[in-house]
């Protein structure tokens, strides 16, 4: 507690903590859980508990706020999975607008990237706490074992597996002119339909994911390899393009851009990439999922 706190009254000084740790704490549920509405689900039933607790019994409020966020979305983790049967079509992580709110991105911004969080999908709920606890807030090996109420070692070995896991689908790192240079060459062959130049700009095992619950026009089923997704783009080249406003922005740490019709933003679109091209074609149609695109 520092000295200004210690002047605080009883209520202002839990208040204040709490603000104080926001950022870190909606950064660490988002991780998590891909959601930007459960993230905030989350710092709410947080602060509830935050609230009810008695100060004198906490040495370090925001150890103390860290792990009841982190064990609050391991439960919620293993609950996704269930509610995830019942969505229509593939479902993504919701995209944030990195760029009016740095602060999500402000410790390490690789952990943030829609690549890392698809594969955090694949990890256990405590393979993924450990991970984004050591990867994106460097916290220790011990600091993680007593968030999770386990020990050190356990905790490496969390840590460990889930390198393992990542490993596995990971490519050279990537940077944000790569992103913009391949998607600026995709959206002008993409609106001429123009299948040839947009199979020279995908990887061989490219697949297209269309996150949209059931909305009009979204594809229901992953489109997989480089001549079936450039034929799927090339496609609706002619009506899906049409009236549309197209504007980059940062969702993620990356560039990507929105399409928006009639001033109301219908999808955001972004990608991964590999040594060889365009990996992932992920579009955003899901409502739902649209608040948070714009700066």
């Amino acid at each position: 507690m520092t000295d200004t706190q210690k002047d605080l009254s009883p209520d202002a000084w839990v208040t204040t903590t709490f603000q104080d740790a926001r950022a870190r704490l909606f950064g660490i549920a988002y991780r998590m859980l891909g959601s930007v509405a459960d993230a905030e689900d989350i710092l709410q039933e947080v602060w509830i508990r935050w609230h009810a607790t008695d100060r004198r019994e906490v040495r370090e409020p925001h150890a103390f706020l860290t792990t009841i966020t982190t064990r609050l979305c391991i439960n919620l983790l293993q609950s996704a999975r269930v509610r995830r049967e019942t969505y229509i079509g593939p479902w993504l992580p919701e995209p944030i607008n990195t760029e009016s709110d740095p602060t999500v991105g402000a410790e390490r911004n690789e952990c943030i990237e829609f690549a890392v969080l698809i594969l955090l999908e694949r990890l256990s709920p405590a393979e993924r706490a450990a991970y984004v606890l050591r990867e994106a807030l460097d916290y220790s090996y011990d600091d993680i074992a007593r968030v999770l109420q386990s020990t050190a070692t356990a905790s490496r070995q969390l840590v460990s597996r889930a390198r393992k896991h990542l490993l596995t689908e990971r490519r050279r790192p990537t940077t944000s002119e790569d992103h913009r240079r391949f998607l600026t060459a995709f959206l002008a062959a993409a609106q001429r339909g123009e299948t040839a130049a947009l199979e020279a700009l995908f990887a061989s095992d490219i697949t297209s994911l269309t996150d949209g619950n059931g909305v009009k026009l979204a594809a229901r089923t992953p489109v997989v390899g480089k001549s079936r997704v450039a034929g799927f783009v090339g496609a609706f080249s002619r009506h899906f393009w049409r009236g549309k406003e197209i504007d980059w922005v940062e969702l993620n740490g990356r560039p990507a851009v929105t399409l928006s019709e009639n001033g109301a933003v219908t999808a955001a679109l972004a990608l991964t990439l590999s040594e060889t091209g365009i990996s992932r074609l992920l579009w955003v149609m899901s409502p739902d999922k649209l608040r948070h695109v714009r700066a």
